[in-house]
């Protein structure tokens, strides 16, 4: 009934939004260009997603229609810049609905989501249109075409290709109906999420961005215990916001698109156009990675074991109580004290949200000679945000960067990097400069060490679409591989917490002075403390992606489980995804997790990062689907090119010259290994991520 509500409310504020001036279908006014969300409502979306796909038709029907000759210019170019309004709208949309999805947004999702997946197929699935880009393709090599313009047809041809343009008609149709599904699933997996998320708060009071944190200070074991299983069981609950059959759906979905376009697995399909191109690659990475984490996390282990026996010793625990996964947190924290006396809560006063953000900012200056400067008097998507104009060393614009760094009930989980407005060079030779938007759900008023690294990770991923130097947009800025995309977002931590870049920036919040250096050299001594812990979590996770998507079919799934399992599930091995029950679908789900992490040796007191049912990255919309693998081997990259700024100078003007023009100019220009060799001068050092982490 309370769908229905909202959707039969929307309704009546859609006839009346005819009744006023959508802001969409006006030019902005604004400061820089950013969006009059002021002016904005819910109600004026749909229209302006209607209008703005009819606009763009009309635009790609002149470049089918176009009597001239097929050329990069007259097809290429004028599909790069048409569908503006389109854009112009889908960027406030896609945004709004991640960091302030209300109940009304949320229903509105459901009918714009599946609008774009329609038109997005209409234009990859148009042969005229195709066959205009063929031509210009097939004459490249003679075409007289600049790097990043071959970029451009080549990314766009494939695109063409793996969209199916290819198949047969009917099983072009059969692939809009698995992309019309698959964005129907994908949509209810984040909904779901989210409520899970939200009800984790109601029963805890804190968010679940808060739970790391928690976990380690909270001495009542059972409310661990309670907290874990609460947290780890989200999305697999048996409510109305179960994700288990949710996740075999889009699985299902993804192998049959996988098959129509000639791959055995999506894992294949999916990796063929990354950095690592297949999963003989990305296997045996993660298959180095695992041991020496697994190897790190049982020393770990052994620590936190003796420190939990002491407590036993102590009477505080029953006789024979051993590690649970609800204990790691706490004794971690609890031998992280003893070994460094180091006390989160000594340090987290020095990390006032404003005066890291002004550490964020103050870094990226030293290094690229940018500068920041407060946007006044101007309405913004919610009164936490803020604005800021970046120049660079010249005084001349740059873009925005807007920053929304606390939770809400109506934000998901996490912290992101996205685009209201890209960079690029519009027809006319104007530059477009981006608006940027850091998003987060950190602690307040004053961020742990974890947030605050990760404001330094987010503001990295800014730094690709602020100084980002490209012309067409659908290279500009973090439009590049997966696989590289983590990169800028990764090496941007490495200063976060250098003693020098610290002095600037870590203030304490009542009495002003600067961070003690003995302080600082505890939190530098602890920093290594844990890595194997957390680098087992993160590559577990990265495998349980990879094996999921290695799956060709559900006949895998049920081959991977086996016999006993399918008969507590009542199904057979043929059995039907869209027939399966909640339960049944949660049994198969749980059972393959488990086969994945016995066949990795993970032990029991630690679990992949995230579970099928909260895998947002690979199951929701971030797409990181086969490809969680990404911010491993970014770190490979990124430990490996921080290593010049070690041996030059963190600061070194010529080095941090270097990897703006090379890395964060260039977007997907060039292809991201030329790009690499061209900053570091060779291949990276395949070491480098498990030396970084002390693991080797």
């Amino acid at each position: 009934m309370k769908r229905f509500y909202f959707l039969l409310l929307f309704v009546m504020m859609s006839a009346a939004a005819c009744q006023e001036k959508n802001p969409f279908m006006e030019e902005w006014d604004t400061p820089y260009g950013i969006p009059p969300f002021e002016k904005i409502k819910v109600s004026h979306y749909l229209p302006a997603v209607r209008e703005g796909i009819r606009q763009h038709n009309a635009e790609i029907d002149a470049i089918v229609d176009n009597p001239e000759a097929p050329t990069f210019d007259n097809t290429v170019a004028a599909l790069e810049y048409s569908g503006q309004l389109l854009n112009k709208v889908a960027g406030v949309f896609y945004n709004i609905s991640e960091s302030d999805g209300t109940p009304e947004v949320q229903a509105l999702e459901e009918q714009i989501l599946p609008l774009m997946t329609v038109h997005g197929d209409e234009i990859m699935l148009n042969k005229g249109l195709f066959e205009r880009v063929k031509a210009v393709y097939d004459g490249r090599e003679s075409a007289g075409l600049d790097g990043e313009q071959l970029r451009v047809l080549e990314n766009l041809y494939e695109g063409f290709i793996r969209s199916g343009i290819g198949l047969p008609e009917e099983q072009q149709e059969e692939m809009k109906a698995i992309n019309a599904r698959l964005s129907e699933c994908i949509l209810r997996f984040g909904q779901n999420l989210l409520s899970e998320s939200n009800a984790f708060k109601d029963a805890f009071g804190i968010s679940v961005s808060q739970y790391y944190d928690e976990m380690a200070s909270c001495t009542d074991r059972s409310r661990r215990e309670a907290m874990f299983k609460a947290y780890s069981s989200r999305g697999a609950n048996g409510n109305e916001a179960d994700n288990d059959k949710v996740v075999l759906e889009i699985l299902s979905l993804r192998q049959r698109q996988a098959a129509l376009l000639g791959f055995d697995t999506p894992a294949a399909f999916i990796l063929d156009e990354k950095m690592a191109k297949n999963v003989e690659t990305v296997d045996p990475f993660l298959g180095e990675i695992m041991p020496a984490a697994l190897r790190g996390a049982v020393k770990e282990r052994k620590m936190l074991q003796a420190a939990m026996d002491e407590d036993i010793k102590a009477g505080l625990l029953p006789v024979g109580t051993k590690m649970e996964p609800w204990d790691w947190f706490y004794y971690s924290d609890k031998v992280r004290k003893a070994r460094y006396a180091l006390d989160e809560s000594e340090v987290m006063p020095y990390f006032k949200m404003e005066n890291v953000r002004e550490g964020v900012f103050g870094n990226a200056s030293r290094l690229y000679g940018i500068q920041f400067k407060p946007i006044e008097n101007i309405t913004l998507f919610n009164p936490e945000a803020s604005a800021f104009e970046v120049q660079d060393a010249d005084g001349s614009h740059l873009g925005v960067i807007i920053t929304d760094y606390f939770p809400r009930s109506t934000k998901r989980a996490g912290a992101w990097m996205n685009d209201f407005i890209s960079e690029c060079v519009l027809p006319d030779g104007t530059p477009q400069r981006p608006v940027v938007v850091n998003i987060g759900n950190f602690s307040r008023p004053n961020l742990t060490i974890d947030n605050v690294e990760t404001a330094f990770h987010e503001f990295g991923h800014a730094l690709h679409s602020l100084l980002s130097q490209c012309t067409y947009p659908s290279v500009a800025g973090t439009n590049v591989k997966r696989d590289f995309v983590e990169l800028p977002s990764q090496i941007n931590e490495n200063w976060a917490f250098r003693k020098e870049v610290l002095k600037t920036y870590a203030f304490h919040c009542e009495t002003g002075e600067v961070i003690p250096d003995e302080l600082v050299d505890k939190m530098n001594a602890a920093a290594l403390f844990g890595e194997g812990f957390k680098m087992t979590e993160l590559t577990s996770a990265a495998i349980l992606d990879m094996e999921w998507h290695k799956l060709s079919s559900m006949k895998d799934l049920a081959a991977a489980v086996g016999e006993p399992v399918l008969a507590q599930a009542g199904v057979t091995a043929d059995f039907d995804v869209n027939a399966l029950t909640g339960e049944q679908a949660r049994i198969l789900v749980q059972a393959f997790e488990a086969k994945v992490c016995k066949d990795m040796g993970l032990m029991g007191e630690i679990i992949p990062r995230y579970r099928s049912t909260y895998f947002n990255h690979i199951f929701g919309g971030s797409g990181y689907q086969a490809g969680y693998y990404n911010y491993l081997w970014a770190e490979v990259l990124d430990k490996d090119a921080f290593s010049l700024f070690l041996q030059r100078g963190l600061f070194d003007q010529p080095t941090a010259k270097s990897f703006r023009s090379n890395i964060l100019e260039k977007g997907d220009s060039e292809d991201p290994m030329v790009l690499y060799r061209r900053f570091r001068g060779g291949d990276p050092d395949p070491d480098a991520l498990l030396k970084a982490r002390g693991l080797k």
